[in-house]
């Protein structure tokens, strides 16, 4: 049973896999978009997604599962245009979005995912 850190630090590794499959830690915004509306903070936030599958070896077709975390409810409809224009047709993974607190206050969304690796 092999299990490969990324990027370990002292509180968290940005991946893990195990068994093929991808743990990513959250990723919210990068600081270019912190101060965007939600639109700009999904876009951001979702490109985020896609280097870190793209540095454990996977992408947007493999995605198992999402949770996302949306600071306002009423930001819910905006960010699923975004979310809906980035999912690959066919390939939606399992998927919670639930209201919750945000690490920062300028934080819009957060997300977590966990894929397959490919072979």
């Amino acid at each position: 049973m092999t299990i490969v850190r990324h990027d370990t630090q002292a509180r968290m590794s940005r991946a893990v896999i195990h068994n093929d499959v991808a743990y990513l830690c959250g990723q919210v915004a990068g600081p270019e978009a912190r101060q965007g509306d939600i639109t700009a903070q999904t876009e951001s936030m979702l490109a985020r997604v896609d280097a870190l599958l793209k540095e454990v070896g996977s992408d947007r077709e493999r995605l198992l599962s999402a949770t996302i975390y949306l600071k306002d409810g009423s930001d819910f409809a905006a960010m699923n245009a975004v979310w809906d224009s980035w999912v690959p047709q066919g390939h939606a993974p399992a998927r919670t979005c639930v209201c919750a607190p945000m690490p920062a206050d300028e934080l819009k969304v957060e997300i977590t995912v966990t894929a397959v690796v490919k072979s």
